[in-house]
C-alpha cells in the first residue's frame, strides 16, 4: 500500500494516511531502515497487520519519491 505520514510523535507512534483517507497508526520500530525517524508528509510504501485493540497497524513503512 501507499500512502503520507500524516503525523509523528517524539513518543514513536505516528500515523499513515492512505490515498482514500483511512489512517494507520505506527510505531517508529515499523521504520524498515531501522532509523526510527520519519518526516510528517513523506510518501511512505506500508504493510498492514492486526494491531492493538483490534485495529490494523502500517508496518515496514519504506520512503518513497
Amino acid at each position: 500500500m501507499r500512502g503520507v505520514v500524516a503525523s509523528f510523535e517524539p513518543d514513536g507512534w505516528g500515523v499513515v494516511r492512505s490515498p482514500e483517507g483511512a489512517e494507520h497508526p505506527f510505531h517508529s520500530t515499523a521504520i524498515a531502515d531501522g532509523s526510527r525517524q520519519i518526516d510528517v508528509g513523506t510518501s511512505v510504501e506500508f504493510t498492514l497487520v492486526p494491531g492493538r485493540s483490534g485495529r490494523w497497524e502500517a508496518t515496514a513503512l519504506t520512503p518513497v519519491p
